[in-house]
């Protein structure tokens, strides 16, 4: 396991809100300094590639990964490639959720933040529905309707009963938190990956490019990214697949080109596989301006 020497450093403490939730793209963190507060924070990486370091451990964190950060766990986020990502941060008190549901001594929900399992990955179809939750929680978050706080709290429990059973299944692979060295060469092919998801790769392609062997890079990537190849890869595809079918008018046909699938019929697979949706079904039930 690497440590990152430089993070026993300055160290700022915040106090964090009852309920606070952002989605936002940017090229740097807004809290530059390493940090904790006294608040549970969800961290969850729509897109790109960051470098996100919990207390003495450093995580690759890609695009579907979750990060789960305990009440006071010093945590700071470092964009190496300093390239635009964009992230989901959700940081609340357990004030926030107590006193709405029935106390259980047998199941505490807040538990999943001391598993000592950090670092969750989630299949295309999981990633979806989490953030469709996570939109839900923002639009009720910043347009406060009546009530908007009781559904808050509903959605917030809804996320972490998920969460709980997605650590407890026993379908759940476990992920080696052991392997999540930071590999600057793997941070470099997921970096190119994300700015070349559109042109057509292969694992023999991207191991000449970088000079690593096929095996070797196979391995390296999924204990890295807890992600194969062609997952991440048809993540990232799908992902922005997802924007153009919702915000353009573009044909399907188009799209799945621009995203770099060579065939409609593969790409309408792989995104109902992700998505649980066929392209046009996904597109009417999530278009932002159905007249365009």
């Amino acid at each position: 396991m690497l440590l990152w020497e430089g993070f026993h450093m300055e160290t700022n403490f915040y106090e964090a809100q009852n309920f606070d939730i952002s989605r936002e793209k940017k090229y740097q963190s807004s809290m530059p300094t390493q940090h904790y507060h006294n608040g549970f924070e969800i961290f969850y990486l729509v897109a790109g590639d960051v470098c996100y370091f919990i207390n003495d451990k450093a995580y690759q964190v890609v695009g579907g990964v979750m990060l789960l950060i305990d009440v006071d766990e010093i945590h700071k986020l470092v964009n190496f490639s300093g390239d635009t990502f964009e992230r989901i941060t959700l940081v609340f008190k357990r004030e926030f959720i107590e006193g709405i549901f029935p106390g259980n001594h047998s199941f505490d929900v807040l538990s999943c933040f001391l598993k000592d399992r950090h670092m969750l990955t989630f299949s295309g179809y999981e990633q979806s529905f989490i953030e469709k939750l996570f939109d839900k929680m923002i639009s009720e978050f910043t347009k406060q309707p009546p009530g908007y706080e009781f559904y808050l709290k509903t959605l917030l429990f809804e996320l972490l009963i998920f969460i709980y059973r997605h650590l407890e299944s026993s379908q759940t692979k476990a992920y080696s938190e052991e392997n999540n060295i930071v590999n600057r060469k793997i941070f470099d092919i997921v970096d190119f990956l994300n700015r070349n998801y559109d042109k057509q790769h292969t694992i023999r392609d991207i191991s000449s490019r970088f000079f690593i062997s096929p095996s070797y890079f196979c391995k390296s990537f999924r204990d890295s990214t807890g992600f194969t190849f062609t997952e991440y890869l048809n993540n990232v595809r799908i992902k922005e697949a997802r924007v153009l079918l919702t915000q353009t008018g573009m044909k399907v046909a188009d799209v799945a080109e621009k995203v770099g699938f060579e065939n409609l019929t593969h790409f309408g697979r792989v995104f109902k596989e992700i998505t649980g949706l066929s392209p046009l079904k996904y597109r009417q039930a999530n278009r932002v301006n159905p007249a365009s």
